[in-house]
């Protein structure tokens, strides 16, 4: 009987042994666990870039020409492409209405010069007679009013004279300096008021490259800067521009800003070909680059990051300035140094001294930087 007993007994005491364990199990107390994290070690970007823009060769100097008087054009002596030579004709106006006015002009002066010497001859006659006493001194004054009166008239007509004859000169139009015609806007048969252009005319000399560069980039760009050029039909030809002239506004439509680059007197620049327009950047101050996900806020709406302690790999937030967002995420100015360890991924879990657990690339990291640190 004794026997029996011992055999139903032992089953049961060895069910109590195990829930005892169980208790004392439970009632230890539970050891918190590093959290595991992501993190990233910052580098700070590279200071300054190299900016590249295609534009085109123009003409330092280019303008419209047209005749400075109305009329029908008779006949138009040169295209576009063709080179002229200051004072060649270009164009040729119908001179037959300035031909008659230059003649009637020419007809008002010899009238006006004939009225001079009959009122010079009754001045010197009134003059005689008042010495005699003979007349009076109103009819002497009557006839030097009239002599000045001939004479002024006489001036106006010299002046109306040549008035007349520059007109007829203006009737042919003729280039003012070297260049190279570049378009042309009006044709032979044309009646064309005063100043319409005729033909464009792009000044021989130094060429300009012209670029247009985004709001964003244009606070690289000031007169006098030095950028490197290259021409798009001559591979491997490289040279020197000096940035001449930066618009102060925007174009409306495009909103971008025209930079002018002074190339120089270069002969293998021709008119309209491509050029590359490569320019470097200023350096700025150190930036770091992080993705969105790093960057949280304390309760004062601070912006902060969760720096990780490489020592005892614990999570500190701190407090950072943000300068500017980038395709990859938001770039920061202050807070932060070169090797840092960011928390990327988690940070929602993040708390002040929070232990954390690094993945095997960033432990490895850490313990060469350990190793390699100088000891005192």
């Amino acid at each position: 009987m004794h026997l029996v007993v011992s055999r139903l007994s032992l089953p049961i005491l060895m069910m109590l042994a195990l829930t005892a364990c169980n208790d004392s199990v439970a009632q230890a107390p539970a050891e918190t666990s590093p959290r595991p994290v992501k993190v990233i070690e910052v580098q700070p970007l590279q200071n300054g870039s190299v900016l590249r823009y295609s534009g085109i060769v123009t003409a330092r100097s280019e303008a419209p020409t047209g005749f400075r008087v109305a009329g029908k054009i008779t006949e138009r002596l040169v295209d576009v492409g063709d080179r002229v030579s200051a004072g060649q004709l270009l164009a040729r106006l119908d001179g037959t209405d300035l031909a008659l006015q230059l003649d009637s002009a020419k007809a008002s002066l010899e009238a006006a010069e004939r009225q001079v010497e009959t009122a010079q001859f009754a001045e010197t006659r009134a003059a005689n007679l008042f010495a005699q006493k003979v007349t009076t001194k109103a009819q002497l004054e009557q006839a030097e009013l009239s002599l000045n009166q001939a004479i002024a008239n006489r001036d106006s007509a010299r002046a109306a004279l040549a008035q007349a004859q520059n007109q007829l000169s203006y009737s042919e139009l003729r280039a003012d300096t070297d260049g190279i015609v570049t378009a042309v806007s009006a044709d032979a048969g044309q009646v064309l008021p005063a100043g319409n252009p005729v033909v464009t005319l792009a000044t021989d000399g130094e060429r300009d490259a012209l670029i247009a560069v985004p709001e964003n980039e244009i606070l690289s760009f000031s007169a006098g800067k030095k950028v490197q050029v290259n021409l798009w039909a001559k591979e491997g030809v490289s040279f020197e521009g000096t940035i001449r002239e930066v618009a102060g506004s925007a174009d409306p439509a495009s909103r971008t800003f025209a930079v002018k680059i002074g190339l120089g007197n270069r002969n293998d620049a021709l008119l309209g070909m491509t050029a590359r327009v490569l320019v470097n950047t200023d350096a700025k101050a150190t930036r770091f680059e992080l993705p969105l996900s790093a960057l949280t806020q304390d309760g004062a709406r601070q912006a902060i990051v969760w720096k990780v302690d490489r020592g005892g790999q614990t999570a500190h937030a701190k407090p950072v300035t943000l300068e500017a967002f980038s395709d990859k995420g938001v770039q920061i100015s202050e807070g932060l140094s070169a090797g840092d360890l960011v928390v990327v991924a988690g940070t929602q879990f993040m708390q002040e001294n929070l232990k954390v657990a690094l993945d095997d690339e960033h432990l490895a990291r850490v313990a060469s930087t350990e190793l390699s640190a100088p000891t005192h």
